[in-house]
């Protein structure tokens, strides 16, 4: 038993069980119980023959089944790992001479493939939740600098689309505002489907600030000009229950454009109440009644559902010990430089070229420093 208790000082625990507990809190092996949980779920609907046949469903359930593999597949070797100790240990206190030889040698690889094992998990565990959602809608919007704003607003929507196609995401504009005048863009609402999206996309949400020279200035002034962005993650029905008979009151009018003026005679545009919370949505980018509805429906359910997600968030941050959550975005988030070629990230202490961020829509570096800074904030929080 010597050697047993040996082992343990070197771990600082007296038992592979303790460990376990040590490195993972009660909060945290909860939260893999549950994930285990979801896993075996969407295995068994892949395996039905009714949701294979939908190539749609298949899609998310793959992707949602990607990002729970790592914390799932790290947290059931560590129980089987667990197990296998449990043996060893009490093996340790065997008549059998070499059977308790062999234990002693196995045990301390078998703590420390448990203790690599366990951070791997956590890293992928506070991430997990971003990464299950297949979808985002994100909303862009011309802030303050006048027409110049307007042309910063679309050129933040060219980049996020160069961004999404360097990453095999599909980029599908649903209701645009342009500015006929300069080219410009006053609002846009995007989806974006593929593997990641919210936890890379989710970084985005907040005020962006550029600097430069507009094509719109005759003297060479450098102004400021803002645009703001708002990532919504698309929940499954499951995840947002709405009463959509008794809760939401809908409303058919005629397209309307700028100015107030019929853009359209039939009556197609649809306006979306939310009586409970009160949020309103109006959807007339298309010619169809249908369409329009559609399209109403999922970006009211994306809302309502972030405003639940922000609630529990501000509940959890409240008792933040042993939780695991998804951290707030700031606000004022990004400045970007153009006659410097610096992109300046508020969060991060490193710069970035405006030429390969917007320019070329690379995020890539960015959004891996923001991922690590957050995954570190996170995991300091368990």
């Amino acid at each position: 038993m010597l050697c047993a208790v040996a082992a343990g000082v070197w771990f600082g625990v007296s038992t592979v069980a303790e460990q376990i507990e040590s490195a993972l809190p009660a909060g945290v092996r909860e939260k893999l119980a549950e994930l285990d949980e979801q896993m075996i779920e969407i295995e068994a609907r892949l395996g039905d023959p009714a949701v294979m046949a939908d190539h749609n469903v298949v899609r998310d359930l793959s992707i949602k089944r990607a990002a729970l593999e790592p914390v799932v597949g790290g947290w059931r070797s560590i129980r089987a790992a667990g197990d296998e100790a449990a043996e060893l240990e009490a093996a340790l206190g065997s008549d059998d001479v070499e059977l308790a030889e062999l234990a002693r040698e196995e045990l301390p690889t078998i703590r420390a493939r448990i203790e690599e094992t366990a951070e791997r998990v956590k890293a992928s565990l506070v991430t997990a939740d971003d990464r299950r959602f297949a979808s985002v809608i994100m909303e862009l919007r011309a802030g303050t600098g006048g027409d110049e704003a307007g042309l910063w607003c679309r050129d933040l929507m060219q980049m996020y689309e160069k961004y999404a196609g360097s990453k095999g995401w599909s980029f599908e504009p649903v209701d645009v505002t342009a500015d006929s005048e300069v080219g410009g863009v006053r609002h846009a609402l995007v989806t974006i489907k593929g593997e990641g999206v919210f936890a890379e996309l989710g970084f985005e949400a907040g005020v962006h600030s550029v600097k430069r020279v507009p094509a719109t200035e005759t003297q060479g002034r450098v102004h400021t000009s803002t645009a703001t962005v708002a990532v919504l993650p698309e929940p499954e029905a499951v995840d947002v229950q709405i009463d959509w008979a008794n809760e939401v009151e809908e409303h058919i009018t005629t397209a309307q454009g700028p100015g107030g003026q019929n853009v359209n005679k039939v009556a197609t545009a649809v306006h979306l109440l939310h009586k409970p919370t009160g949020v309103e949505v109006r959807m007339q980018e298309t010619k169809s009644q249908q369409q329009n509805r559609e399209k109403a429906r999922r970006l009211l359910t994306a809302r309502i559902y972030e405003i639940e997600r922000q609630k529990a968030e501000a509940e959890r941050a409240a008792e933040r010990k042993g939780q695991i959550g998804t951290g707030q975005r700031s606000e004022k988030i990004r400045v970007y430089r153009y006659q410097d070629n610096i992109v300046a990230d508020q969060r991060l202490d490193q710069k970035f070229q405006t030429s390969k961020v917007v320019g070329e829509g690379d995020l890539g570096p960015m959004v891996e420093a923001l991922i690590e800074q957050e995954t570190a904030r996170r995991l300091a929080e368990i």
